[in-house]
């Protein structure tokens, strides 16, 4: 497992011109960046034994660049005084500490296997234009001091430092050239059509949005054994003992808080955070503010993770402790070969932003989705770069040779965050971000998902057996299938009784279910702001309520309950992607939002989804898991429905006046027959 944290596999360790070419046209910029390059990539082949020294040796190297990107920061006045001062100070120690690094791993390859050539070429950065555009006076984005100007709203960015320049709370970005409106972005073309043999089914699995708020700054797949091995937050969901000193058998014997207890599985991203002034709880940490990750973490509104198939033929099942990487952490210096970053909106999910924040309309959310290697080389859960032992399947949805198609996971990550102020640099609706290495300068290019498979493997069988079926199967897929007609068999039985008596029951119903559903989230909510990154090192925190509001939704049965459906329905917000794309961008959507219970149970929840998809305006109803305002109009809408469509008590009420008439009647006769024989 030796590598470089999300190493690029780009050839020249630090790729193409991304970074310099952000300029405006007549814009002067401003700030800089430390480009090197990108060993991890070069270390195509480890020997297992000499794994666990490379790894530390490799997060010793971002560690350097780290703190050499941070004096560069600090020093912005001094280096444009200077023009010697950037090489004297930082790059020559830097490059010095990296050529005894890269001895270090040299040599500790050369114990067991054959020594690496060229490595000492490596050694050697470079200072680079950021590319960000210098923020005009008043905009509060260049930390000199005069930030505040004062602006409401919390903004309190006093403890910014003189940063290069580079935008955003810590002065490291982001800067409005890094967000775009996804009103300006195309339609993309669709995904492969899928052939005879296609494996068109889908399992989703509902493992919540980190209600327990358990982050860290670790990177268990990159860098084992280093605290603060990512220098960035992360989300977990899933397996609740993910930290970077976690064995194989601690994340098997963890709690999790996926809905199906079979699933302990680690799902984990870069938080993402509003630039607001807001001092989390790891604004001193390392990996937090003191890494330039700063403003407030937010939790997200939606959270959807389906597996589906392959265009050209069946999946076999993911190997147990299979790890995935996705995405380019370093991307803004490597280059965009390893990028895979796609930002959208609801509403607009046919429109994928690779290196640009989108900037949603009103009643639309911020859409992140990860579209997770698809190919296993057969034989291994890891690489020494941890990307070569998986692939993508090419633009036909074949794999490469020797490569076979696995289950592939699609991650949808939804917020509830309005576009930010440009004009203004974010002070009156703050601009957003996701966490990054400090030298990255939170570009959205560098977003990346990490995934490890603790499935049970007959849970795992079942996935792999469903999706060649051609089912939805899973936690997560409760009531999927045929959700949106079952609105309108509820209303049937409303109208049968009689037309004085159906309005009642819904009028007196919906009081006692209206208030449980606003509860149900409640409780998960104020569990993850209280448990903000004060789980620093360990990646612990949070984990004793691991299913803390799941076990209403831990329904494994629905596994096995898959509703067998000819072709996936396109509809929602995706036209042009391909049927196995929109399942889990459509479909799924609800499940995170309300909990597996009520998906399964409550065919009325799917409508939800097709109103996110399709329209704006509606994806504020959806998020009912983490936004607790429009939870109660969707389950008082359809509970009453149901029950008054079959309660025993309706029943009654509805019998009782018609038995107690029948009565009157007989007494009435027998009255007669007596008044007529006297």
């Amino acid at each position: 497992m030796a590598a470089n944290v999300y190493a690029s596999a780009t050839d020249g360790g630090s790729g193409g011109d991304s970074a310099q070419t952000r300029s405006g046209t007549g814009v002067r910029t401003a700030g800089a960046t430390i480009d090197c390059p990108d060993v991890g990539s070069k270390l195509t082949s480890v020997p297992e034994q000499a794994r666990g020294e490379v790894d530390k040796e490799l997060a010793l190297l971002d560690e350097q660049i780290a703190k050499a990107y941070q004096r560069l920061s600090e020093s912005a006045q001094q280096v444009q005084q200077d023009s010697g001062f950037a090489d004297n100070a930082i790059m020559n120690p830097l490059k010095d500490k990296r050529a005894a690094t890269l001895e270090r791993i040299a040599i500790a390859i050369d114990r067991v296997g054959d020594r690496p050539d060229g490595l000492e070429a490596l050694a050697a950065c470079t200072v680079r234009d950021s590319g960000n555009e210098a923020p005009a006076q008043g905009e509060g984005q260049d930390g000199d001091g005069d930030q505040q100007d004062g602006q409401e709203q919390g903004q309190e960015q006093g403890d910014r430092q003189s940063q290069g320049a580079n935008g955003g709370q810590a002065g490291n970005g982001p800067v409005a050239a890094d967000f775009a409106p996804i009103t300006s972005v195309q339609p993309g073309t669709g995904s492969p059509r899928q052939g005879t043999k296609a494996s068109r089914g889908s399992f989703t699995t509902d493992c919540g949005v980190n209600e327990n708020g358990l982050f860290n700054s670790d990177n268990i797949i990159a860098a084992p054994g280093v605290t603060n091995g990512a220098h960035h937050f992360h989300d977990y969901i899933g397996n609740q003992a993910n930290n970077a000193f976690a064995s194989d058998q601690d994340l098997a014997n963890a709690e999790t808080s996926c809905a199906d207890q079979g699933d302990k599985s680690s799902y984990y991203w870069p938080v993402l955070r509003l630039q607001n002034g807001t001092q989390e709880q790891d604004a001193n940490s390392p990996g937090g503010g003191i890494e330039g990750n700063a403003g407030e973490i937010v939790t997200p509104k939606q959270v959807t993770l389906t597996f589906v198939g392959n265009p050209r033929g069946k999946v076999t099942a993911m190997p147990r402790l299979l790890r995935i990487i996705t995405g380019d952490a370093k991307s803004f210096v490597n280059g965009p070969a390893n990028a895979n970053a796609s930002w959208s909106c609801t509403g607009f999910e046919d429109r994928q932003l690779k290196d640009k924040y989108p900037l949603c309309p009103q009643g639309s959310d911020v859409v992140r989705t990860f579209k997770f290697q698809s190919c296993w080389d057969g034989r291994n859960i890891d690489s020494a770069n941890h990307r070569t032992h998986v692939a993508f399947a090419d633009a036909a949805g074949t794999c490469p040779s020797g490569f076979r198609p696995i289950p592939q996971l699609v991650q949808r990550i939804v917020y509830d965050v309005d576009a930010p102020s440009l004009e203004d640099g974010g002070r009156t609706t703050p601009l957003f971000a996701v966490d990054s290495f400090p030298e990255q300068l939170h570009k959205p290019v560098t977003d990346h998902g990490d995934f490890i498979n603790v499935f049970d493997e007959d849970l795992m069988g079942e996935m792999a057996d469903c999706i060649n079926d051609g089912r939805k199967c899973g936690a997560g897929a409760g009531g999927e299938p045929g959700d949106k007609p079952e609105e309108e068999p509820q209303e049937q039985p409303t109208k049968a009784p009689e037309p004085t008596k159906a309005p009642e029951e819904p009028t007196k119903a919906p009081e006692a279910p209206q208030e449980q559903p606003t509860r149900t989230p409640d409780t998960p909510q104020d569990g993850n702001a209280g448990g903000k990154p004060g789980d620093t090192g360990d990646g612990d925190g949070g984990k004793g309520d691991g299913d803390g509001g799941k076990d209403q939704a831990a329904k494994p049965p629905v596994t096995n309950k898959p509703a067998p459906e000819p072709e996936q329905p396109e509809q929602g917000g995706s036209p042009t992607a391909a049927p196995r794309t929109d399942e889990p961008e459509v479909f799924a959507t609800p499940t995170p939002g309300q909990g597996t219970a009520n998906a399964g149970e409550q065919g009325g929840s799917k409508d939800d989804a097709g109103e996110e998809a399709d329209g704006l305006g509606q994806s504020q109803a959806v998020g009912t898991a983490t936004s607790a305002a429009p939870t109660p109009s969707l389950p008082s809408r359809t509970e009453p429905q149901a029950v008054g469509s079959g309660g025993l008590a309706d029943t009654g009420a509805q019998l009782w006046p018609a038995a107690a008439g029948a009565v009157l009647v007989i007494a009435g006769f027998v009255v007669l027959r007596r008044v007529r024989r006297g």
